[in-house]
């Protein structure tokens, strides 16, 4: 990758890894491309090869991105609050909003699929299992932060079963083509931890 030296070309190259990391979020690893993330990041079509070697790196960049992104987000809520949830309700959406996103406005099931389809499709690209592998420990960490401060007792084998319960929720759910894949997962973790 081309070091990005001055100001300039920090700013730049940041530019560039934000609109990868938008358009992977709203389309999918097909949406990023050399022309949309030039287009998106206001920038010239030739600063996506300037600054990155190949489209690959740009998608592990901006998938790093938006992950240390989500996580900061999570601990930052978990920091902000007074006491952790300790009503089951409360601590089931803490946890989902961690696992799936801040509930949204508008098109939730559809930002919920977006997010499966992404997390699926590192599969099929070795090159972002490394840091797949890394936010994803990073993400039980941040959950196991938030079960003992809920002085839930959870440990590592009961929460990979907890994680396993909701996306497979999710994942029934978004092939039923039920509208809120969240309400399901939050029935079968509420369930779970009764």
């Amino acid at each position: 990758m081309t070091t990005a030296s001055t100001p300039k070309g920090e700013r730049r190259k940041h530019a560039l890894i934000e609109a990868a990391a938008a358009l992977l979020i709203e389309g999918g690893f097909d949406a990023v491309r050399h022309r949309a993330v030039a287009e998106r990041a206001e920038l010239p079509l030739a600063s996506t090869t300037y600054y990155f070697d190949s489209i690959d790196d740009l998608i592990v960049e901006a998938l790093e991105f938006h992950g240390r992104a989500e996580l900061a987000r999570g601990r930052a809520v978990l920091e902000d609050m007074d006491a952790c949830p300790k009503e089951p309700d409360a601590l089931v959406e803490l946890v989902l909003d961690q696992l799936l996103g801040p509930r949204a406005r508008e098109n939730d099931a559809e930002a919920i699929l977006l997010r499966y389809e992404r997390l699926v499709a590192t599969a099929r690209r070795p090159y972002l299992r490394p840091l797949t592998l890394e936010l994803g420990a990073d993400l039980r960490a941040l959950l196991m932060d938030t079960f003992a401060r809920s002085n839930a007792t959870v440990d590592e084998a009961r929460l990979e079963q907890l994680i396993a319960l909701v996306d497979g929720a999710v994942v029934n759910a978004l092939i039923e083509v039920n509208p809120d894949p969240r309400a399901a997962a939050r029935r079968m973790l509420l369930d779970a931890l009764a």
